[in-house]
């Protein structure tokens, strides 16, 4: 279980519960009495085939109310959290891919030809991946780095914005409907209302589009996964691009330097074009 209740200098308060609950199920004596009471009286009164249906039925329906319970656990995302937001995300389960760490396919009539991250490789991240639940919302539950990491990353992302206002705006995220997002005003590669990136205010994690080459450099040095429905189909429309990813929330100072990184090369991604992110501490803030 991670909680988390979070106050900032700026105003901004956070205080989420997110846990994933496995499912389990506990009989007390007299929930012992009486499934023992209606087991006798469906003998006497129901055909086998029928009480064999009901005995199944039963772990099916807990399993359904768990799932459902945990859907709503992830917090607000871009389905609603509602019955028909839990439905039609199990709809897209099934067309989900089945590795997040498989790299895209090459394509060689993208634009721009090649991502960024390759002129200047990322380090490995340190240990084992965080673990990741969900598709929409889709949340990191551990490893998340601290609210000064988180309210930094704000930072940047906002200052950053302000420093190339002509090119670069802040707003609500498209994909999420939550939570803050930068957005190309002119994007070459058109997402969602031109984002680039947005920032979750539950798990510091984000979300983001990259150039398939450097899709592929943050999944093999540990920084990131792919988005569950960031795939190919053929005739399903996906709601998110398959150049969607999840980037792991940074841990510490170092860490969100590469993340900020990671950020320059979704901007190059979405525009074409290269806009260095200052950290506040060079640029003195």
């Amino acid at each position: 279980m991670v909680e988390m209740t979070k106050g900032s200098e700026d105003g901004l308060t956070i205080s989420v519960s997110l846990r994933q609950d496995p499912l389990s199920v506990t009989l007390d004596g007299p929930a012992i009495f009486t499934l023992a009471i209606g087991l006798i009286l469906g003998l006497q009164f129901l055909q086998p085939s029928v009480i064999v249906f009901l005995i199944g039925l039963v772990p099916v329906a807990l399993f359904i109310r768990n799932d459902y319970y945990n859907y709503l656990k992830l917090g607000p995302g871009g389905t609603p959290a509602t019955i028909q937001g839990y439905l039609r995300i199990n709809w897209f389960k099934l067309w989900a891919l089945r590795d997040p760490l498989e790299p895209l396919r090459e394509d060689p009539t993208l634009e721009p030809a090649a991502g960024l991250l390759g002129r200047s490789p990322l380090p490995y991240r340190c240990g084992p991946r965080p673990t990741v639940v969900g598709i929409a919302p889709q949340r990191q539950v551990d490893q998340q780095g601290s609210q000064e990491c988180y309210l930094k990353l704000r930072k940047i992302l906002e200052q950053h914005s302000l420093k190339n206002k002509s090119n670069i705006g802040i707003g609500t995220s498209c994909f999420e409907k939550h939570g803050m997002g930068l957005f190309a005003r002119y994007p070459f590669n058109n997402t969602c209302q031109g984002e680039i990136c947005h920032v979750h205010n539950t798990d510091y994690a984000m979300h983001m589009n990259l150039h398939p080459n450097d899709v592929k450099e943050v999944l093999k040095k540990g920084w990131a996964q792919r988005h569950p429905l960031a795939c190919e189909t053929g005739w399903l429309r996906m709601p998110v691009p398959r150049q969607f990813v999840l980037v792991y929330a940074p841990r510490n100072m170092e860490e969100l330097k590469i993340v900020c990184k990671i950020v320059e090369a979704a901007g190059w991604w979405v525009m074409a074009k290269e806009y260095e992110i200052d950290t506040l501490e060079d640029s003195g803030s």
